[in-house]
């Protein structure tokens, strides 16, 4: 059953490929996010029905609320991947990406390629919201392609029938260079009727904080800045500025233990890239990182991150 609500400040873990996966998102739910997002799903993909797909799809019980984000162009398979997505259980939110800047994304006419043209986004919010059977259909979009156009664009999609928008305050000439424009997100806000959720380069305690407040936004979605920080979530949600190393090293070892239990053994060198980030400006960082590298059994890997959680502290 959802517990989707905007009327608190709704706090969200934005998809990010090779991120956010189901262990990932596990942790940052427990931890104080109120919606998780699937990383982005290739509606073709869901179509011709592969395995790997299906395997990004899994969520954990506790991710309730649960959105799925999916990219497309051609509204045949947008339709028939909905209804696939129809006949899986646990999927609160489907999500259309409009706003993805990769090339490969964009050069096969799906993510921020969508935003040069409004007419087929439209078309296609439309089908979704026309075919799904889930409680809500949300989009993802940046402020423009070239050049800003944010009002027409958040417009078109709540009138195509969005129930709400996160937008991200970069065009997708910015990439994710560029400055954001969070003038832009509230502009955006003051323009709609359905919540807007404000994105991009909000990184701390204090800059959420700010953002909510310069934006007016309903919602804050996080990406980036929960990697290697996903207690921002915790912070957010009780206040508490501060975190413990005994909480860090909590949540760590939680997310250590659901990378294993998803993957296998494999969730062990999967893990590398997480634990670099994690132990950045602790004391031995620089020798946690080389030790691990070469581990490969999971029990003496949580070992080793046990022992240096036990005994560091703030470089």
């Amino acid at each position: 059953m959802s517990t989707l609500s905007f009327d608190e400040t709704l706090y969200v873990l934005a998809p990010l490929a090779g991120y956010t996966d189901l262990p990932f998102r596990s942790v940052v739910k427990k931890f104080g996010a109120d919606l998780t997002v699937s990383e982005m799903i290739s509606s073709n993909a869901l179509v011709h029905k592969s395995e790997k797909t299906f395997k990004m799809l899994e969520k954990n019980p506790i991710e309730n609320p649960y959105s799925v984000q999916i990219a497309g162009s051609d509204i045949n398979i947008i339709k028939d991947a909905v209804e696939f997505l129809n006949t899986q259980e646990g999927i609160d939110v489907i999500d259309l990406n409009c706003g993805c800047p990769v090339p490969k994304v964009v050069g096969g006419g799906s993510g921020s390629s969508l935003l040069k043209d409004l007419d087929l986004m439209g078309r296609l919010i439309e089908t979704i919201k026309k075919t799904s059977n889930k409680e809500y259909t949300s989009v993802k979009i940046r402020l423009g392609f070239s050049e800003n156009n944010h009002v027409e664009i958040a417009k078109i999609v709540q009138d195509a029938g969005a129930d709400f928008i996160a937008v991200h305050g970069r065009t997708r000439a910015g990439r994710f260079k560029s400055e954001v424009d969070y003038d832009a997100i509230a502009e955006v806000k003051q323009s709609l009727k359905i919540p807007v959720i404000a994105n991009g380069d909000i990184t701390t305690y204090e800059k959420a904080q700010w953002v909510k407040e310069h934006t007016q936004a309903d919602g804050i979605m996080i990406g980036r800045g929960a990697i290697g920080q996903p207690w921002i979530f915790h912070q957010l949600k009780t206040g508490e500025q501060n975190v413990s190393l005994e909480l860090k090293k909590e949540i760590v070892l939680e997310h250590y233990d659901k990378m294993v239990e998803f993957y296998g053994a494999h969730g062990v060198p999967m893990f590398r890239k997480h634990i670099h980030t994690y132990c950045k400006g602790l004391k031995g960082a620089s020798a946690l990182r080389n030790g691990v590298n070469s581990i490969s059994d999971i029990v003496e890997f949580r070992k080793v991150l046990e022992d240096f959680y036990n005994t560091t502290s703030e470089a």
